[in-house]
């Protein structure tokens, strides 16, 4: 069936999927409409949030990202937690168990700390800023109590928010047996009793640069599980296939790469060019025709309606195929599936 008649608009379906809702423990559900046998398993994910937002004395103790003009964190989570749940298909179903309101600036790895003078002098000047720019993620996670509530299973994984040049990576893995995923492995922790993902986001921009660190977490996630798989072979290899680099045999691409891009971010390219993407929606079988898409497909340009068009075709079926699951969001999601 064409992706299009699957699929439909893609602002249609923005829409449409706001409406799904979820719940209860992780089950077996049907969440596509593929073939009857086609199910996958729905995560029910807790999220800890903590957002820093510092106050300003100069400015009446407002908010950083009120003073600024910046998005609401809360507005940006539940946008995000929609669109996840859409474009998975209705697999990831996030709640926030716990949000956490800092009226501080976090430490760096070395200790600094900016003052809110001295910081909007430097967002002012786009200069200045502390270098080396990163969060002390060590410290975070004492102060917090990070690892024994995940112990305790109070939640999955953990949300940060800030500001730019807070020094959060996008995402960070943690745990015994943690993998490098768009940042280093954090496995320190041996008494962790698994491996869970820090995401780090900026208020300063939308759901889509939210979307695009998700996005990252799964080119890493998946290259780690067919890193042993050679390239003829290689299923992830494939998925990311663009014009560019397999003429006339374009895929899905990557996140920064449509099936059409000349360059990075370059999703606003109205070429048309010839894709296999529609039969990754009926994985593993892989032997559907190819058409010509172009960036009216993913949204023209549109950095979040391109990341759910590029996520949606991640296969999320049950089943297993030489031991890899069919459902390739249960490894983006729960770290601990990965071997």
């Amino acid at each position: 069936m064409p992706a299009m008649k699957i699929l439909g608009n893609l602002q249609k379906i923005w829409t449409d999927f706001r409406n799904l809702m979820g719940g209860g423990k992780i089950s077996k559900e049907t969440v596509t409409p593929g073939t009857s046998s086609d199910r996958a398993e729905r995560f029910d994910l807790k999220a800890l949030v903590i957002v820093f937002q510092p106050a300003d004395p100069d400015e009446h103790g407002r908010k950083l990202p009120d003073i600024l003009g910046w998005h609401d964190v809360d507005e940006l989570i539940t946008e995000y937690i929609l669109d996840l749940k859409k474009c998975s298909h209705g697999i990831a179903n996030y709640q926030v168990v716990e949000k956490i309101e800092v009226d501080e600036f976090p430490p760096k790895q070395d200790g600094f700390r900016y003052e809110m003078k001295g910081y909007r002098h430097s967002l002012q000047s786009r200069s200045g800023f502390h270098q080396p720019d990163q969060l002390d993620y060590e410290s975070l996670i004492d102060q917090f109590n990070i690892i024994e509530r995940i112990n305790r299973n109070e939640m999955d994984e953990v949300w940060l928010f800030g500001f730019p040049y807070a020094g959060f990576y996008e995402s960070r893995m943690v745990g015994p047996g943690s993998f490098f995923c768009n940042a280093p492995p954090l496995d320190i922790y041996h008494h962790c009793l698994k491996r869970f993902m820090m995401m780090g986001f900026n208020y300063e921009r939308g759901v889509g640069e939210m979307l695009e660190s998700m996005g990252h977490r799964a080119e890493f996630t998946m290259s780690q599980i067919y890193r042993n798989e050679p390239s003829d072979s290689n299923l992830w290899r494939k998925f990311c296939r663009i014009e560019r680099t397999h003429p006339g045999r374009s895929q899905v691409g990557t996140v920064h790469f449509a099936p059409n891009s000349r360059r990075d971010y370059d999703w606003g390219n109205p070429q048309p060019v010839f894709s296999f993407s529609d039969a990754w929606f009926n994985f593993p079988v892989l032997d559907g025709e190819k058409r010509k898409v172009d960036c009216r497909e993913w949204g023209n340009g549109d950095i979040r309606l391109h990341h759910i068009w590029w996520f949606a075709h991640f296969p999320h079926f049950y089943g297993m195929t030489d031991g890899y699951s069919h459902n390739w969001w249960e490894y983006i999601l729960v770290p601990e599936r990965v071997r």
